[in-house]
């Protein structure tokens, strides 16, 4: 279904999903419950498995096994040296810094085939982890490393949604995880039919409340972006466009900022509402706003409302539907 076409769905995240775009996800090998640790065990994860694992088509990478370390495997840690962190293994004291840099490089290139839509990557992992991963010098270390694997990862890839098993156990770092893999499914969907000044328009339309959910000035500069759109070639206002929704969609949403989005929603029932109504809403956000409730009450509301009045504007809004109501992530933030 091209999303848009004038849909009084336009709204729903499902709208916008086309089955020759399926969502896809890197993931370390690990997490899927693969036996490819040093030990010869696994990590799995049930939320990837059990939970996300229904929605998406996973890309399965383990580095250690890829540049042939073997299963079982002497653990491996990164150690500090001046031309940056080196990867040893602990008993042997063998250095595969320079064939797990090789293969991290050609790795990304790899499934930068695939246009992945986000990837997750195992916590504390001296190839995988992308954040507080030691580093030894001497009889001590520090936590301030980055896997060797992620770190060219995330360099090469800026744009890609990256997180950490344990970062997605924090509902509102989760939320936001999967809400940038959706945002970014939709963006590439768009630009594989082709980036017309219709399209744009549509596309932003849609996202408004998302994007304010995010950042206000992040939304305001994609304004900016989406007016100048018939001044500048296709490709650059494309590229441009995605630089700034994929930096907007990185800040982090908070209880204040979705607060405020639901006011400005419930502005445009002005003239709509019964009292006894727009009392039922305006406490429903407050009682979010003090954490008595979690976002899915005021926004459930919210959505009964649109669809009784037939808000067009808000029909249209990505922001009360921007992934499936089963991954139940507003319901625990």
């Amino acid at each position: 279904m091209d999303p848009t076409q004038n849909d009084p769905t336009l709204g729903s995240w499902r709208s916008w999903h086309a089955e020759d775009a399926p969502i896809r996800i890197g993931v370390s090998s690990c997490l899927l419950g693969e036996e490819v640790r040093f030990d010869g065990g696994h990590k799995r994860d049930r939320f990837v498995t059990d939970v996300l694992g229904s929605w998406v088509q996973w890309s399965s990478v383990c580095p250690e096994v890829d540049v042939g370390m073997g299963i079982p495997r002497p653990s491996i840690r990164l150690v500090e040296a001046p031309a940056g962190p080196r990867l040893i293994a602990s008993s042997s004291g063998e250095d595969f810094t320079e064939r797990m840099l090789a293969y991290s490089e050609a790795k990304t290139t790899e499934l930068q085939q695939l246009d992945l839509d986000g990837y997750i990557l195992k916590k504390n992992s001296p190839s995988c982890g992308m954040e507080r991963i030691s580093v030894y010098r001497g009889q001590g270390s520090q936590r301030n490393g980055v896997g060797l694997f992620a770190e060219t990862l995330m360099r090469r890839w800026p744009h890609l949604p990256v997180e950490e098993d344990g970062r997605l156990n924090d509902p509102s770092l989760r939320e936001n995880f999967i809400e940038r893999v959706f945002c970014r499914n939709r963006w590439r969907t768009m630009v594989r039919r082709g980036v017309s000044r219709r399209r744009l328009v549509e596309f932003h339309t849609a996202h408004k409340m998302l994007l304010r959910s995010h950042s206000e000035a992040g939304y305001a500069r994609l304004g900016r972006l989406v007016a100048s759109a018939g001044k500048m070639p296709d490709a650059e206002l494309s590229a441009r466009y995605e630089e700034e929704l994929q930096s907007t969609m990185r800040t982090k949403t908070t209880v204040k900022k979705h607060a405020n989005v639901l006011m400005h929603a419930l502005g445009y029932f002005k003239l709509l509402l019964q009292p006894i109504e727009k009392r039922e809403l305006l406490t429903a956000i407050e009682d979010y706003r003090l954490g008595l409730m979690p976002l899915i009450v005021p926004s459930t509301l919210l959505r009964f409302n649109i669809r009784k009045y037939e808000v067009g504007y808000l029909l249209g809004q990505l922001y009360f539907d921007p992934h499936p109501k089963e991954l139940m992530l507003r319901n625990h933030c």
